[in-house]
């Protein structure tokens, strides 16, 4: 994957961008994002949240009220959409139902006024790279919803665009095929060295293709990262609970410690230690965040800053880990991921069992 030297500017650019559709209400609020050449970023947020809105200005098929947007420098406001360069991929394919998926290829091809000779060339490597090669007379109608996903992902791709947009792609495919579908459009990225802006919301989704995620909530970038750092350093309780699962302990900060640790009452009297991420200081109110595999069973006495009695209150068996719903500190709905090959045969629902953390995993944000 090649990404920019960091002097080199950046190959897309929001500048203080807004937008609002009834002039009261921002969408979009004073967006700054610099997108690096050839990188895969992702927008990622609930419905709402502003992230669709991003990419149709991007796109030309929605104006900014304030701000510019650069595409390799340029400034692209005022620029028509079909006058970008940029290829688009939709939930729904988009496919033209009355031409065979070479003549959907050929389409964007046509309109730029290349020549017979070249087209045919550029529709059979594109049809090569989406592993079609002999689909070309087919019509859409007679593909299965992953293939006419696959047309779709190369007639974007077919005129050999610097920038890719792609809009809940997956987002009509079932399970298996849309996880397969995320491994082809990763390596297709990978190959070509593409810009990739894509939107989704689905985390796992952003988790297995991105470089970087933009994680939107209410028209703000509340976190913009590697999807290991967001996962693993959530920098607010919104991106903890969004990005993957997490537990959450209300309390109070009573005291801050060396090393950026805290201690944290929660109203059952309970202290825990956690690292100060979020919070204003002693007195505050923080949410505690924690990920289920993060929590240990039966820990050593004394091996854990974080040790406490806890119930079992449901098992679930799901194969690769056992999915463990415990009581602790006064939270019934606390889950804990218990790798099977642990063999924790000993957990029976109902029973009273130790568990613990160390306080790194634990982080104090915003409450």
């Amino acid at each position: 994957m090649a990404q920019e030297d960091p002097q080199e500017e950046p190959f897309v650019q929001f500048k203080d961008v807004q937008k609002t559709y009834d002039g009261e209400t921002l969408v979009v609020k004073n967006l700054n994002l610099d997108i690096a050449k050839g990188e895969f970023l992702t927008m990622l947020g609930p419905s709402g949240s502003g992230k669709t809105t991003c990419l149709m200005m991007l796109a030309g098929f929605e104006t900014s009220t304030r701000g510019q947007i650069l595409l390799d420098g340029r400034p692209i406001n005022n620029v028509p959409p079909h006058k970008r360069g940029i290829g688009m991929v939709f939930q729904n394919y988009a496919l033209f139902p009355h031409m065979s998926v070479a003549e959907n290829l050929a389409f964007p091809l046509k309109v730029r006024k290349i020549d017979s000779a070249t087209i045919e060339e550029k529709v059979n490597r594109a049809l090569e790279m989406v592993r079609l090669p002999e689909m070309g007379s087919r019509r859409p109608a007679q593909l299965s919803g992953g293939q006419q996903q696959r047309v779709a992902v190369a007639r974007a791709l077919v005129f050999d665009p610097d920038l890719v947009l792609m809009d809940e792609p997956l987002g009509a495919l079932d399970k298996n095929l849309r996880e397969e579908m995320q491994f082809e459009i990763k390596h297709i990225h990978e190959n070509l060295g593409v810009t990739v802006v894509y939107v989704t919301h689905d985390q796992s989704e952003a988790l297995t293709m991105s470089n970087r995620i933009a994680v939107f909530d209410d028209g703000v970038i509340q976190q913009l990262d590697e999807p290991d750092q967001l996962y693993e350093k959530p920098v607010n309780t919104f991106c903890a609970n969004f990005i993957g699962e997490n537990n959450r302990l209300d309390g109070e900060v009573k005291s801050m410690d060396e090393g950026g640790l805290c201690t944290v009452a929660l109203p059952d009297g309970t202290s825990i230690k956690a690292l100060a991420v979020n919070v204003e200081g002693v007195g505050s109110r923080t949410a505690l965040s924690l990920r289920p595999e993060r929590v240990r069973i039966a820990p050593e006495a004394g091996s854990l800053p974080n040790i406490f009695p806890a119930r079992v209150e449901e098992l679930i068996y799901l194969g690769d880990h056992i999915r463990t719903r415990i009581s602790l500190c006064g939270n019934d709905q606390f889950i804990v991921k218990v790798p099977n090959a642990q063999g924790h045969a000993t957990l029976k629902r109902g029973a009273t069992v130790d568990v613990g953390w160390v306080a790194d995993d634990c982080r104090a944000l915003d409450p």
